[in-house]
């Protein structure tokens, strides 16, 4: 049980969840320097392998890489963040209360829905899906179904070469950064742009090139007492050179926030000029799952590629997901697959051809899905409105439904890091927000504001948001006593 505001207030901030590091804990060394993810750790079976790649083991020689190689071989602020978790819940994952995951909530009705579906095709299709190569695009099975659905609910007209299946959205983006992002033949450097950030940390790997993305930072407005929301910034979007590829989720990770039709359009507008693609990420929105609150359908437009994905739909490890655009992007990235990764897990493509075709995946986001998020998302607008320190000037991104929190704290004693290591210690794992803003794409440097934020997942079980919210309230305390 959550303490009260009252008795946080009142009691001694420094006085509680001292020593929560596990006893005996060895300190490794930094990961990333003071400028990035400060305080994150390498896990100790990783020192050989940063020896090796040093030069320094005995009797080797260091391992040369390309210039892509250097920056693929990098790990991420976020992902360092990740492995971070790994490691100190490796021992004793129980006594941890981790809000930093991205993984879907286990509803049960979702798990045993899949489940039995896969079991299903197992057992009726096993030598027709995982015992033979695919095509590359995808299995005709799943791709007609893709195209039976979005042509009935939408109206697009869309043909099989409107339709790229892939080992997961993230590959898609990837690949299409590969295509369209970086130098070009005629010498020119083209970037893949980030319209509005905070948006998810995963695109900022995606180029091998140490410059390849870039954001636009976003405007602010106040929308109540605890609550604000972004908006986009046009004008800097329209002084953004080198454009390769726009690329956005929507609703947002991780703010939850949706584009509006208008805001779709004046998109769709600058990649109509520049003659780029415009990525749109669905992952949380529209027609599945509907984690978050879409506020415009899914559109059509030859300079718009649609992505979708079964993560969020409750099959993150499967990785299944697909792009829909004109067929000249999507040949591209078709021809992209048959030359790296071949195809998308076949079994899983089946799988997910029956619960198009069945109606399955449409009745779990709307009765299922939908109806939890929304539920989960209003018991953390009261958790947090009942823990937070009225003194701390906080806010809350708005939003409906989703998989997370954006939180903003607006002081200047403020840090994510320091909170990200402050709350390690309290056994409580929260995601640092300047992972999500990436490089800006002005010359300035990153704004305060990216460091001022932070978010916390709702698809733990509630009696763990519950008290991990109960000790951020705590660690907020701290931070500003120790100011």
């Amino acid at each position: 049980m959550y303490a009260s505001k009252r008795a946080l207030v009142d009691a001694d901030p420094t006085a509680r969840h001292k020593g929560h590091e596990p006893a005996g804990a060895r300190r490794h060394r930094p990961l990333c320097g003071d400028d990035g993810c400060d305080g994150l750790t390498w896990p100790p079976e990783t020192g050989a392998i940063r020896r090796f790649l040093a030069g320094s083991e005995k009797g080797h020689a260091g391992m040369k890489l390309s210039k892509s190689g250097e920056k693929m071989s990098d790990m991420s602020g976020l992902r360092s963040i990740m492995e971070d978790v790994a490691t100190s819940t490796a021992a004793g994952a129980s006594d941890w209360l981790n809000l930093s995951i991205g993984n879907p909530a286990q509803i049960k009705e979702v798990v045993d829905t899949w489940r039995d579906l896969t079991a299903t095709v197992v057992a009726e299709d096993f030598s027709l899906t995982s015992s033979r190569y695919g095509p590359s695009r995808g299995m005709p099975a799943l791709v007609d179904e893709i195209v039976a659905h979005f042509n009935t609910r939408y109206g697009w007209g869309i043909t099989a070469d409107n339709v790229a299946v892939g080992p997961g959205s993230q590959m898609l983006f990837f690949i299409a950064t590969a295509l369209f992002a970086g130098e070009v033949t005629d010498g020119s450097f083209q970037r893949v742009v980030l319209p509005m950030t905070p948006d998810y940390p995963g695109y900022l790997g995606l180029s091998m090139d140490p410059d390849g993305v870039t954001g636009i930072a976003p405007k602010i407005e106040l929308t109540g007492d605890r609550s604000f929301q972004y908006a986009f910034d046009f004008e800097a979007l329209e002084r953004c050179p080198e454009i390769g590829m726009l690329l956005l989720s929507s609703p947002s990770n991780p703010t939850g926030r949706s584009i509006d039709g208008d805001e779709l359009a004046r998109l769709i507008d600058v990649a109509r000029r520049r003659d780029v693609p415009l990525i749109v990420d669905h992952a949380y929105g529209t027609p599945f799952p509907r984690v978050a609150a879409s506020r415009v359908a899914p559109q059509w437009d030859e300079h718009l590629i649609n992505c979708f994905t079964l993560s969020k739909a409750g099959l993150p490890a499967e990785r299944i997901g697909f792009a829909i655009g004109p067929s000249r992007y999507i040949r591209a990235m078709v021809s992209f697959m048959a030359n790296s990764v071949l195809h998308a897990p076949q079994l899983m493509q089946r799988v997910a051809a029956r619960a198009l075709s069945s109606g399955l995946l449409d009745r779990l986001a709307s009765t299922v899905i939908s109806p939890f998020y929304r539920t989960r998302r209003l018991y953390a607008e009261r958790l947090l409105a009942d823990l937070l320190p009225d003194s701390i000037d906080w806010r809350l991104h708005a939003g409906e439904g989703g998989m997370f929190c954006w939180l903003w704290i607006d002081h200047d004693w403020f840090d994510d890091m320091a909170l990200y290591r402050l709350m390690k210690t309290k056994k409580v794992f929260v995601v640092p927000g300047r992972h999500f803003f990436g490089k800006p794409a002005s010359t300035t440097s990153e704004a305060p504001h990216a460091k001022r934020c932070f978010r916390i997942s709702l698809t733990a079980d509630e009696h763990v948001i519950a008290e991990g919210v109960a000790r951020i309230a705590e660690g907020l305390l701290e931070l500003r006593h120790s100011a």
